[in-house]
């Protein structure tokens, strides 16, 4: 009798997002193969761990033998090692996409191509290329890295054009490496994202597009399917779809967008599975993570539509009690096991129902036994 070989999926990059596909490939019949340079990398609780630096080209060379695929955990991986390892296994997304979101610049710049608009920006290179940008834009703005930024991190907000000193102090050096951009601060009426999904093939699919809240630059809740969408739904769907062809796009992605007097307005793209999409692990037919496994390796995408409604709650810094949340009717708890540490993402939970009266009663009962005050929770007056 013939032995059947399980496909091997390899995954730069060893955190929860890596984590989550291992967990999702697992049924499918694929193996996981995961490389990260941090040894207690939290992916490597549940996969096979290889321990290498981004560079380490040996390391590198083994691995791609050993995978059928390889696929992102975060995009700061260099693109470099992604183009190096296209030429000996499949990447999927291609590094295009990589090298595109890691430069905030040239995602804004593709946004615009895509037809979808964004808030001003300027490229800043320089001290008297800032003065420029302000002239132009004026202030309030935002100066950001055009790399490795993210969950607020690499970013300056100028309230007034005085502050324009404060802000070159504290980003001016990471300019000649890698640039600067300045963004005008929108006045947003909410925050949205929309995560998509495309096959090999060109089989391009959406879920429903999610209302996100921040805190201090970090995802903290997200509510699916955000509500009175209305037109914004098709709108989204249609740009994503552009964005993703331009780009031959395969696996998950998020676009994450502002609404401001009715219109979407592109801030940042995530050429991964995604933070905000966390929730559709319980509250969709096929979660992103196994839409994300069956799309780079060639499989049939799953349905993308919700059984209800869903609030995800990110854990951070440290977990709460976990009793709460498992006595909640619906609710489901995520620990990623990950040491606890200001800032990090440790976890999440999700409680889902099948109507917005049921899902508010849930969440206020778990949020009571947790000792959190529904009321200063972000986004949850949206329930009522």
């Amino acid at each position: 009798m013939s032995v059947r070989k399980q496909p091997v999926l390899g995954i730069l990059g060893g955190g929860q997002l890596a984590r989550m596909l291992a967990l999702a490939a697992a049924p499918l019949g694929v193996n996981t193969l995961v490389v990260d340079s941090a040894a207690d990398a939290c992916a490597g609780q549940v996969a096979p761990l290889r321990l290498a630096d981004w560079t380490d080209y040996a390391a590198l060379e083994k691995f791609a033998a050993e995978v059928d695929v390889v696929t992102f955990d975060f995009e700061n991986v260099p693109a470099e090692t992604a183009h190096w390892l296209a030429e000996r296994v499949a990447v999927f997304p291609d590094p295009r996409a990589l090298a595109v979101a890691q430069d905030r610049l040239a995602e804004k710049t593709l946004f615009r191509q895509c037809g979808l608009q964004t808030p001003a920006f300027e490229a800043v290179d320089t001290r008297a290329d800032l003065d420029r940008a302000l002239a132009a834009i004026g202030a309030p703005a935002i100066l950001k890295t055009r790399r490795l930024g993210y969950d607020g991190k690499g970013q300056f907000r100028i309230k007034q054009l005085a502050d324009a000193d404060a802000a070159w102090a504290a980003l001016g050096a990471q300019a000649a490496a890698h640039g600067l951009i300045l963004e005008a601060f929108v006045p947003f009426e909410r925050e949205l994202s929309v995560l998509a999904v495309r096959t090999r093939e060109g089989d391009f699919r959406i879920w429903p597009l999610t209302q996100n809240w921040h805190t201090d630059g970090v995802l903290s809740l997200s509510l699916a399917p955000a509500p009175e969408v209305g037109a914004l739904q098709q709108r989204a769907e249609d740009l994503a779809r552009t964005l993703a062809e331009r780009l031959g796009y395969v696996g998950v992605f998020a676009l994450e967008l502002f609404v401001k007097d009715g219109q979407l307005l592109g801030n940042e793209m995530a050429p991964r599975v995604h933070n905000s999409g966390h929730w559709t692990i319980e509250g969709a037919v096929a979660s992103q993570f196994e839409n994300h496994v069956r799309a780079v390796l060639g499989l049939p995408l799953g349905d993308t539509s919700a059984h209800g409604l869903s609030v995800m709650f990110n854990w951070i810094g440290d977990l709460p009690d976990a009793a709460p949340v498992l006595s909640t009717v619906d609710a489901h708890w995520h620990d990623y096991g990950k040491q606890p540490r200001p800032g990090r993402k440790v976890g999440h939970a999700t409680v889902c129902a099948a109507d917005a009266q049921s899902l508010a009663l849930r969440v206020a009962a778990m949020a009571q036994a947790l000792k959190r005050e529904t009321q200063a929770e972000p986004g949850l007056s949206a329930l009522s």
